[in-house]
């Protein structure tokens, strides 16, 4: 692989991040890909190599984190113009020191596209997040306007669940005017960011934003991750519409592409998951530094540097 011979990586497993273990750093949360510490008022947010899906965590790509970390570095100084987001600094190419913020337990879904689990729930007559879709869409169809279609935020290994307005509301999830200003917020994002990759041939499909709200004002904040591979859909704008025509897949350039192969191989999130063999993993790898490049425009340059706790904070 001309990334591993280009930055002299002659074992490229030897530098994987699968799990950390800091006394000194705080408070302690797993996510699937994201380890997390708190301490006085600071978040500190560490991208592992860990891959999942189906919510389920199945093997590790090497400089996944580190990637993943670059691209949301790289959205997250891109949209500051529009909201203020939760980064103190970047200590190391896999860690963000974030403000810990009183995140808001839904996941703000902005779709740009039919596809994905709504358009599984379109083809069974549901309707998405409380939205009903006028009949006779076909797959993939672009929406006039960008839709809105949030879920609730699951605990580790549980799925999200959609939510409609009126239940976020009548629920008290959040206060209205709060929900309001996220949605506008969500659709500055998502406009912004979709005119930026089209320069570069690219569609953003769909993606999931987090927001909070800070501690000292209650003001709202961008959170978690923005525009990666893992919560975003990309597609090449050259093949939609033949794929619209035809029905197949656009060429895609985020982690469905995993999705798709576990599929095939009649893994979704349960039993036992086919085996990632080293040559699997590091074509995963190959297609998360396309993507990262395409999206981006510019060349992803690894960090070989270890993570030292003294140097975090």
């Amino acid at each position: 692989m001309e990334f591993l011979r280009k930055n002299n990586i002659n074992d490229p497993f030897a530098h994987i991040l699968e799990e950390t273990n800091f006394k000194n750093l705080g408070s302690f949360y797993k996510g699937k890909v994201r380890d997390s510490y708190v301490s006085n008022n600071k978040r500190v947010l560490i991208s592992t190599d860990r891959l999942s899906a189906f919510d389920i965590i199945l093997t590790t790509i090497p400089f996944k984190g580190q990637i993943l970390n670059a691209l949301s570095q790289f959205w997250f100084d891109k949209t500051s113009h529009i909201i203020k987001n939760h980064i103190i600094s970047r200590p190391h190419a896999n860690i963000v020191v974030a403000e810990d913020v009183n995140i808001i337990p839904i996941e703000v879904i902005v779709r740009g596209y039919l596809t994905g689990s709504a358009w599984r729930d379109y083809e069974k007559g549901n309707s998405i997040s409380g939205i009903k879709l006028a009949p006779g869409l076909r797959r993939f169809h672009k929406f006039e306007t960008p839709i809105i279609t949030p879920s609730t935020k699951a605990a580790v290994g549980d799925h999200d669940v959609p939510i409609s307005d009126k239940e976020i509301i009548n629920n008290k999830v959040v206060d209205e005017n709060i929900w309001s200003e996220i949605k506008a917020t969500a659709l500055k994002l998502f406009e912004f960011a979709s005119n930026e990759v089209q320069k570069r041939d690219l569609l953003l499909v769909d993606t999931k934003y987090e927001f909070g709200l800070t501690k000292d004002n209650g003001k709202l904040i961008l959170a978690d991750e923005i525009h990666t591979q893992d919560c975003s859909r990309y597609w090449e704008a050259s093949s939609y519409e033949n794929s619209l025509k035809s029905g197949n897949e656009p060429v895609m350039l985020d982690k469905e592409f995993v999705r798709s192969w576990l599929i095939s191989e009649g893994y979704m999130g349960e039993g036992t998951p086919p085996e990632f063999t080293n040559e699997k993993r590091l074509s995963i790898l190959d297609k998360y530094l396309t993507a990262f490049e395409r999206i981006t425009g510019t060349e992803f340059v690894p960090s070989l540097e270890p993570i030292v706790e003294r140097n975090i904070l």
